[in-house]
């Protein structure tokens, strides 16, 4: 298994950067996840109870939806307090990239466009820096759960 190659100075960045959104984890994964349900509407076919709702404002006020949000952004948060530490970052990323991958079934590109709208919720909200400095974590998360599903026979 690869190891993650994090500076110290990337690490504490990376956190800096995260906890801005962190901060509001349900409301930031809320936004994240209207905006990818809205851009990729196929991606509403895993939930079966949003499939539904055509509009932002309704999808906004699900409590499923937040519930979920607030969900991936959990998970995230504990990937990013383990950066230095690839076994228990990956001991975070591993059952769930299992689980996505063999009970739900999700087609790995859909994490590829999770980071990508959380990055650019983060520039919108916080500025270029604050994404550039994050960049790296979704990029390591997206390739680790590539691994997992090869792994998975996917």
């Amino acid at each position: 298994s690869s190891t993650m190659s994090f500076s110290e100075a990337e690490v504490q960045s990376a956190r800096g950067a995260w906890e801005k959104m962190y901060v509001d984890a349900e409301e930031h994964g809320t936004a994240v996840l209207v905006r990818m349900f809205t851009e990729h509407p196929d991606t509403k076919s895993y939930f079966t109870h949003f499939k539904g709702m055509d509009t932002a404002e309704e999808m906004k006020q699900s409590d499923q939806v937040r519930g979920h949000g607030k969900r991936v952004f959990t998970a995230i948060n504990d990937m990013v307090q383990h950066l230095d530490n690839t076994e228990a970052f990956l001991g975070i990323l591993n059952p769930l990239g299992q689980k996505h991958a063999t009970q739900l079934k999700i087609d790995p590109k859909n994490f590829r466009i999770i980071c990508d709208i959380i990055l650019q919720v983060m520039e919108e909200k916080f500025g270029g820096d604050c994404k550039a400095s994050f960049e790296k974590v979704t990029n390591e998360i997206c390739t680790h759960l590539n691994n997992i599903y090869k792994e998975a026979g996917w």
